[in-house]
């Protein structure tokens, strides 16, 4: 019988150990997040209990079984067209600001997770384009970072399944932005993955490799990090974002102390924060 219960001493040091990996911050009594996350690992690795593959992490003996874990923690949820209106505001609000720009513009999208996030910002990109023909004449170049290499893998597939589907897209996107598989999955089409760039990126190092953005969707990840990491994340963003570029996060976030590097743009509906100078 494995055992996947958590000792608090192994529960401590992997807590200390997963903020300096990542700058998550999962606090006290969230032994049943680590439980839930971890406890598949046990039935893919030789191992009996969860405080064994904890020690395992804490002592680097695996780098594979290392990125699983960190794949585990750091994996969420996410839907299409997340909150609705940053899709809308992008296509009503901003892009039209940025439609005879003489070059490609550049979009961003952090912990992009299973590949929503930004494919929903290419299907908005071309829907715009299509109602504005013209419009972004040298085209927009999306790009998606995520922790997780599993993760990123999927994304640059493109692929889902009937659950998947079902979260936050309508029939009419299914239909004009998605292809039958042979597997049996929906794959998205190739015009729209053609315009979206998978990379690995930890939000703790450096942004500079990326180049600067337009617009960057940094959206239900900062609330992981505790107060100082928060700030520097958000003062690393400002610096990739070029003169007044646009910044977008989680319906629930704000940015708190970094108010130096932005200013708050509120619209009908949602906000966008746009950066000073």
């Amino acid at each position: 019988m494995k055992n996947k219960e958590v000792s608090l001493k192994c529960y401590q040091q992997f807590s200390e150990f997963l903020e300096k990996q990542c700058g998550i911050v999962l606090g006290e009594n969230k032994q049943y997040l680590v439980r839930s996350r971890l406890s598949p690992l046990l039935y893919k690795y030789p191992f009996e209990q969860l405080d064994d593959v904890i020690r395992a992490v804490l002592d680097n003996r695996d780098r594979l079984l290392l990125q699983d874990v960190i794949d585990a923690m750091t994996t969420n949820e996410t839907l299409w067209f997340r909150d609705t209106y940053p899709f809308e505001l992008l296509k009503s609000h901003i892009l039209p600001q940025l439609k005879s720009a003489n070059r490609r513009i550049r979009i961003w999208s952090a912990a992009c997770s299973s590949g929503q996030e930004p494919y929903s910002i290419a299907m908005t990109v071309l829907e715009y384009q299509r109602q504005k023909p013209g419009a972004l004449p040298y085209g927009a170049e999306i790009v998606a970072t995520d922790l997780s290499s599993s993760m990123l893998t999927k994304c640059q597939a493109g692929m889902y399944d009937e659950l998947s589907l079902a979260r936050g897209l309508s029939a009419d996107r299914r239909q004009r932005f998605f292809s039958s598989h042979v597997s049996g999955m929906m794959q998205i089409n190739q015009d729209v993955r053609n315009m979206v760039s998978f990379r690995s990126l930890n939000l703790l190092h450096s942004y500079a490799g990326l180049g600067r953005f337009d617009i960057v969707f940094c959206r239900n990840v900062l609330i992981y990090f505790a107060p100082a990491v928060k700030q520097q994340i958000l003062q690393q963003i400002a610096a990739q974002l070029q003169p007044s570029g646009m910044l977008f996060l989680g319906a629930s976030e704000s940015i708190g102390n970094a108010g130096e590097h932005f200013t708050m743009q509120r619209c009908q509906p949602g906000l966008y924060y746009q950066r000073k100078g």
